[in-house]
């Protein structure tokens, strides 16, 4: 039997081609944007998840108690991964990773130069995350301070295709260190990333103060180990208690948090995870589900809007025997067999789509062939589709009753109506949906693209300050010789890259702070001629300047945000004190600017002036120079008095862009697939406006003989249609709404919903609707009406 039903489906395919083609290319399309999206949700799903032992590796967050409210980091005191080891029986392993200096490095190897990412880690991370090991291994590779680790393509970097184990390279053009390791590189959905690792021992000889630090200082992240899950609650609840059992009054606990969720749940309000980027996964899934509905209901509406044609052929078949049973078998198998092709079709579709999605996102998906979950997705989705799709039609067509199909009884189909009008009510209702909310959310990152920053970000360069920059009167000399050559008009140092999060303390006393006063405030070392440079403007006071001899060690500056924080009247002059050194005297008040978080408020932050904890010098270029050749002269400049250190500039403007990356991934996708969902939406609308042409073929021609024109006729076949539309966008209004106004609230700065969005959603609607049908409609009302009443 079920060969039978399969001939006949392959006989139906081949006997109504432009059908066929509808409704397999609509299936295809949807399936083409599903797989595509379920792809990245198991690429974004898959983060971290290839450590063996990922349900024992935890890091520690710690939260910050700030006047009652609580702020989470990642950054913890270095003393933890020690204490905890010896302290806690439930840990196995516990490694820390150095936080305060992550800016890429200079390896050298011969006369091959280049910058690498290397942070430094405990011996013990390499036995808390498995690596692949091309050479040595993980006991021996941060053995000594002297070793690096490095991966496999840093190797072909510096030492081609010859073995690197056991031979040395220099760091930082200063001291040599010895290869003791290369691991495969590392694969692209990992939450950390390098090309190098340094011992911790290498670390405290590089900064030995580090060995002072007290728990009160956050330097680095902690990485732990449990001997078994199970052991969780016990470690996290001594963990909670470690810090201020060392330090009476620390505001600080720390608590475990599982890497797996490490990608994902980044968010946390309150000392809670809230989320992160898993709202973004589950919002793609969704949107992978919608598309997949929306592809199902098309192809529902297309084979009911032939149920007149294929009434009699089940009234045949009723009438020879079939039971209903087997009907519905022939339709399922009919659409099963329109799944698959249309699923083979997809594949073909998704291999030609995939390159250009991958750059679109910046990643690198690719899809698993030999992965059992793969094929076991696939079959599902074709299951799951051919049955969605299939299900309404099979339990419709079949329920005709043979004695008036045969006997000519019209209104066949009519029953079915009102639910496939309900059908394209609902796509049209998720369609309208995405493309009101990929509006607000494209006009949200326009708003933070566009608002003011507080500062000039055009023409605003950056360069790590190393080698001989390190020197005073080098660096000195260096900004001298910039201006020189007219390719700038200003420098000065800063503490990291400017749109980097910096340093916090808690530990700033001012006239009338409150004794329970727990603020967390920002500071940053900078340089002479700060807010000269970055283009900001200075409200009240003045800038660091070389003027004031004491502004070396005794001045600061402070921003808006931290005079509203110390409720100060008249800040200039006021006296405070950081920690126990030597009063510090506000000589200045800065405008606020945003430079770390596009969409959120600025945070209380003071200046101070050292050069020799600033790791990056801010450079704003002559905008009468031409930008590629000032850019040139700067190298050149750096190349002839820092030879051993490449100059690589960093754009600050687009360092700001890159932290929209989300926000414009989920912007170009909603409007990428949301375009296809109206897309396959319009064949839905198309299949029932062929329904409602042939179901009022005869009445058009009984008009048109009476003396109706063609434009009264279109009118009254579209009006329905616009009714459909229209009664879509009422329920995608109110739904589209609740989504963008709950995604805006995790924004400080932000638009207010106007109602111009939904005006261009139900125009575009409205007008792709008329159209479609427009084009169905125009072929009936020209149509012969002989043709129609010739046999009446």
């Amino acid at each position: 039997m079920f060969f039978i039903n399969l001939k006949i489906a392959l006989r139906n395919l081949k006997k109504n081609k432009g059908f066929s083609l509808m409704n397999i290319g609509g299936l295809a399309i949807g399936m083409t944007c599903c797989l595509l999206l379920l792809l990245y949700v198991s690429y974004e799903w898959g983060y971290d998840k290839q450590f063996k032992d990922i349900d024992r590796i935890f890091f520690t967050r710690l939260n910050i108690d700030i006047n009652g409210k609580l702020a989470t980091t990642i950054a913890t005191p270095d003393k933890l991964a020690g204490t905890a080891l010896q302290t806690l029986p439930g840990v196995e392993q516990a490694s820390r990773m150095d936080l305060g200096h992550r800016d890429n490095k200079l390896f050298s190897h011969n006369h091959e130069n280049y910058k690498l990412s290397a942070p430094f880690v405990d011996p013990s991370f390499l036995r808390i995350f498995e690596h692949k090991f091309i050479y040595g291994d993980a006991l021996t590779a941060l053995s000594t301070p002297n070793s690096v680790l490095i991966t496999a393509s840093a190797a072909r970097k510096l030492f081609g295709h010859q073995n690197p184990l056991g031979q040395s390279i220099k760091y930082d053009n200063r001291k040599m260190l010895k290869v003791t390791a290369v691991i495969e590189d590392l694969p692209e959905n990992q939450s950390l990333r390098y090309d190098a690792l340094l011992s911790w021992a290498f670390f405290q000889q590089e900064f030995p103060e580090s060995k002072n630090n007290s728990w009160g200082s956050i330097t680095c992240a902690t990485y732990i180990k449990l001997k078994d899950k199970s052991q969780f609650a016990a470690v996290d609840a001594g963990l909670r208690k470690m810090i201020r059992a060392n330090e009476k009054d620390a505001q600080l606990e720390a608590f475990l948090f599982p890497y797996a969720r490490y990608h994902l749940y980044n968010e946390f309000v309150n000392g809670k995870s809230v989320g992160g980027r898993i709202d973004q996964v589950k919002l793609f899934a969704f949107l992978a589900f919608c598309v997949l509905l929306i592809a199902s209901i098309n192809y529902m509406n297309l084979s009911t809007a032939r149920s007149e044609k294929r009434a009699r052929e089940v009234g045949v078949r009723k009438a020879l025997g079939s039971t209903r049973k087997s009907l519905m078998g022939q339709f399922m198998i009919e659409s099963m067999l329109f799944s698959l092709i249309a699923v083979i079709i997809a594949f073909g579709l998704l291999e030609l789509s995939l390159p250009y999605f991958n750059n679109l996102l910046g990643i690198q998906m690719k899809i698993d062939y030999s992965s059992y979950t793969f094929w076991l997705t696939l079959s599902i989705m074709v299951l799951l589709t051919g049955f969605l799709a299939g299900s309404y039609p099979a339990f419709y067509l079949s329920s005709f009753t043979p004695i008036k199909v045969l006997k000519g009884i019209t209104g066949i189909g009519q029953a079915s109506l009102p639910v496939r009008k309900i059908l394209v009510v609902l796509q049209f209702s998720l369609s309208i949906c995405m493309i009101i909310c990929a509006i607000i959310i494209y006009t949200q990152i326009q708003f933070m693209q566009n608002k003011p920053l507080g500062f000039s970000k055009d023409n605003l360069v950056e360069m790590s300050l190393e080698g001989e920059w390190r020197k005073p009167e080098r660096l000195e000399l260096f900004k001298t010789e910039l201006k020189k050559s007219g390719a700038v008009i200003s420098a000065t140092e800063f503490a990291q890259y400017f749109t980097q999060e910096g340093s916090i303390t808690g530990n700033l006393n001012w006239p009338g702070k409150p004794a329970n006063d727990n603020s967390i405030i920002d500071f940053r070392s900078i340089g002479y001629d700060f807010s000269a440079t970055i283009g900001a403007e200075i409200v009240k006071g003045r800038d660091l300047s070389r003027k004031f001899p004491t502004d070396t060690a005794a001045a600061i500056l402070v921003n808006e945000a931290m005079v509203k924080t110390m409720r100060l009247k008249s800040p200039v002059g006021t006296v405070v004190r950081w920690g126990e050194d030597a009063p510090l005297t506000i000589v200045g008040v800065i405008k606020n600017y945003s430079n770390e978080n596009v969409g959120g408020k600025t945070l209380p932050t003071f200046f101070y002036y050292n050069v020799r904890k600033s790791n990056v010098l801010i450079i704003r270029i002559n905008p009468d120079e031409n930008l590629t050749a000032a850019i040139s002269k700067i190298k050149q400049i750096s190349q002839n008095l820092n030879p051993a250190y490449p100059a690589e500039l960093t754009f600050v403007s687009q360092d700001l862009k890159n932290k929209l990356k989300s926000e414009q991934l989920l912007s170009v996708l909603s409007n990428f697939f949301g375009g296809f969902a109206i897309f396959i939406s319009c064949l839905g609308l198309l299949g029932l406006a062929l329904y409602m042409a042939e179901q009022r073929k005869k009445e058009i021609s009984i008009r048109k003989v009476l003396g109706a024109d063609l434009q009264s006729i279109l009118i009254l076949l579209n009006k329905d249609f616009i009714k459909l539309v229209m009664i879509s966008n009422l329920i995608a209004f109110p739904v589209a709404f609740i989504f963008a106004n709950n995604w805006l609230k995790s924004y400080d700065y932000k638009i207010s919903i106007a109602a111009w969005p939904f005006i261009i959603a139900a125009i575009m609607s409205l007008g792709i609707a008329l159209l479609t049908v427009s084009l169905q409609s125009f072929k009936v009302a020209k149509a012969n009406a002989v043709d129609a009443l010739k046999y009446e």
